[in-house]
């Protein structure tokens, strides 16, 4: 029997089409979840105590920077790259006295929360020369955070960071959820309580 070209363009067309829309849904996916419902954090928010108060939950869920950063390894990132989990996003410098406090009580919330739910993700902002992180770090013993920078303040100019350190929770979709301005005591027991609820219960 005869097959005509047409009778196998028209298949092979389809199945292109299909190849293409798959390929626009999976590309469009982190767009799409934030559009994600936002969640209700009023239980979380009612339960802090001491210092932890600081921390406010927003109203509305806020859009976050999408300039690039350097990462440690002298890379580039967004924030967006980390979409999926929850991050506690910290924006620091070596000169800051508040932030070498509280730089280890959030290494020890990597070490008991971090992994495929709930990331630390350090940002030192402004000129902070690679020797001097590498010798803050060496200095308090931190050895599990990242040595970001984001060394021209985009991405705290574009989240509205005034003085430091300020700390930023994103929920999975990439959205700011919660804000916390100067340091805090994160290996207390209310933060230790606050992240292990965020990350109890899916989005």
């Amino acid at each position: 029997m005869r097959i005509s070209r047409l009778s196998l363009l028209y298949p092979a067309a389809a199945l292109g089409a299909i190849a293409v829309g798959l390929f626009f849904a999976l590309g469009s996916a982190p767009e799409a979840a934030s559009d994600a419902p936002a969640r209700d954090y009023s239980a979380l928010a009612s339960a802090l105590d001491g210092d932890m108060k600081k921390l406010n939950f927003h109203d509305v869920p806020k859009p976050v920077s999408t300039s690039t950063f350097t990462t440690e390894n002298g890379g580039t990132a967004t924030l967006a790259d980390y979409q999926g989990k929850y991050v506690l996003l910290n924006f620091w410098a070596t000169w800051c006295a508040p932030c070498r406090k509280e730089m280890p009580m959030l290494s020890e919330l990597q070490t008991e929360f971090g992994g495929e739910d709930f990331e630390v993700i350090t940002l030192a902002t402004g000129r902070n020369p690679v020797p001097a992180i590498e010798g803050f770090f060496d200095e308090i013993g931190v050895t599990n955070l990242p040595m970001h920078r984001d060394p021209k303040q985009q991405v705290a100019r574009d989240m509205g960071v005034l003085g430091l350190p300020i700390t930023v929770i994103l929920d999975r979709a990439g959205r700011e959820v919660a804000r916390l301005t100067g340091d805090a005591h994160w290996s207390s027991d209310s933060a230790k309580a606050l992240i292990a609820g965020l990350i109890k219960t899916p989005d």
